[in-house]
């Protein structure tokens, strides 16, 4: 398994983030009870928490409030750091001690990847722009979440995942993702 997916998700995002204004920070999104700062801190810490994941080392970030900076930079720089831990010899074969438990290094690039490019949906839900981001890996995405998601994994509190949403029946990829993962679209 190769990074070629979670770059396609980082890049998606990447293009989200860039068109966040500062008027736009204080948004809701459609992550409950969080605001466009806190998915934005979540965006950035995210990478280096996948980051951390695969060296078995505490995340850096800890509580740094990425929003009030820079965050197109930190998010550059830490999805470059969490591509090139991905990439190291021999991290996809092996099995990680996560925090949540072990898990193969193959599955967790997955995570890594789903999780990245669906926050950047939640973004450009929450900020006003087009959600219908990377078709093909959307429906990537999607058939995957289908095939890994089991209904234990769902609840309306204390779970990963809400209960699967339906979607518009012209829903784009990324939309039909977003409602599979408990978004409403």
């Amino acid at each position: 398994m190769s990074t070629t997916q979670l770059e396609e998700a980082i890049a998606s995002t990447r293009e989200v983030l860039a068109q966040v204004t500062p008027d736009q920070i204080e948004l809701s999104t459609p992550c409950a009870a969080w605001k466009v700062s806190d998915l934005i801190n979540h965006i950035v810490g995210g990478q280096l928490f996948f980051e951390a994941g695969v060296l078995e080392a505490p995340p850096s970030g800890g509580d740094t409030d990425f929003a009030a900076g820079d965050f197109l930079a930190a998010f550059d720089d830490a999805s470059s750091r969490c591509v090139s831990a991905f990439q190291s010899d021999g991290v996809m074969e092996k099995i990680l001690t996560l925090p949540f438990g072990p898990m193969p290094g193959s599955a967790f690039v997955g995570l890594a990847t789903t999780d990245t490019f669906t926050h950047g949906w939640d973004l450009a839900r929450a900020t006003g722009q087009s959600t219908d981001l990377r078709p093909d890996l959307a429906a990537t995405l999607l058939t995957t979440a289908q095939q890994m998601i089991q209904p234990a994994f769902r609840s309306d509190e204390g779970h990963v995942f809400g209960p699967e949403k339906s979607a518009p029946a012209d829903a784009s990829p990324a939309d039909q993702l977003a409602a599979f993962l408990g978004r409403t679209v």
